[in-house]
């Protein structure tokens, strides 16, 4: 139970992300494309058929997939108080 429980949570959070990008695009106000990942990174955990998507884009864009991977790496040291290197 408690686990259908935190997968509706994720995918309430993520189609909410989602929406806001959305709204982003549209509105010069909100920044929509940071909303658009966070809400994809969070919805490919629970959907097979977006994590193969997103491998295809980092397969079809290395370029932009490592400048993410080196941003990750970068945030998760900042967060954890690590210096980053």
């Amino acid at each position: 139970m408690k686990a259908k429980l935190h997968r509706l949570c994720k995918l309430i959070v993520g189609g909410l992300l989602i929406l806001l990008g959305i709204i982003g695009w549209l509105l010069p106000i909100v920044p929509g494309t940071p909303f658009i990942i966070l809400g994809l990174a969070i919805l490919s955990t629970q959907s097979e058929w977006l994590r193969n998507r997103l491998k295809l884009l980092r397969r079809r864009f290395p370029r932009h997939a490592a400048r993410l991977r080196l941003l990750k790496q970068t945030l998760t040291a900042k967060l954890r108080g690590e210096s980053a290197s």
